[in-house]
């Protein structure tokens, strides 16, 4: 899947906004990719996942299992790894730290990767790869729809996406004069009572 064509699924399904938005991270930006429009789509989320699991089986080679964080992780791990033939397990928050629970296991010898949606800072996978690295399988790398971040947050870990953007994100203390007049809203979920 080209770039564009990534995009386009996006632009598709109404998940490509423009405004002012607040970050997961708290950071904010003129651009937000309302990701859960892709995944409400099966078809659409079906197509996405499996040029990502073709591009994990070029870059890793064979998997066992995709490990994803909750909750945002959830779907386009379970997707790819479908495409990939492997197993899908996730991780959730435990006391504040990612945790395998639900009785998932990571045997030894396990080749992993770490599928996430979309990287911006790249703190949750980051979490997401620490909670993988207490268990004895093999991480083989880290795999997201888009990176933000065009390639400068560290995870951890090699990372592949379908596509790589340059977004701005900023501090709220330090917006650009036409960001700061426009009002902000928080479309993600991770604040969300």
């Amino acid at each position: 899947m080209t770039d564009e064509e990534v995009l386009a699924e996006f632009r598709a399904a109404d998940a490509l906004l423009e405004g002012h938005f607040i970050l997961s991270s708290g950071l904010r930006s003129p651009i937000f990719l309302q990701k859960m429009r892709i995944f409400e789509d099966p078809v659409r989320t079906g197509r996405v996942c499996a040029a990502l699991g073709r591009l994990i089986r070029e870059s890793f080679g064979q998997v066992d299992i995709v490990v994803s964080p909750a909750i945002g992780g959830i779907i386009p791990g379970y997707e790819t790894a479908r495409a990939l033939g492997c197993k899908a397990v996730f991780v959730e928050r435990e006391e504040g730290e990612f945790q395998l629970r639900r009785g998932f296991e990571i045997p030894p010898g396990a080749r992993i990767v770490m599928v996430e949606d979309i990287v911006t800072t790249g703190l949750s996978s980051r979490e997401c790869i620490a909670a993988i690295r207490r268990h004895p399988g093999e991480l083989l790398g880290a795999a997201c729809i888009v990176d933000r971040s065009n390639g400068k947050a560290d995870i951890g870990a090699p990372l592949v996406s379908l596509l790589r953007m340059d977004i701005p994100a900023y501090p709220a203390d330090q917006l650009p004069p036409g960001l700061a007049a426009i009002p902000a809203v928080k479309p993600g979920s991770r604040a969300m009572a």
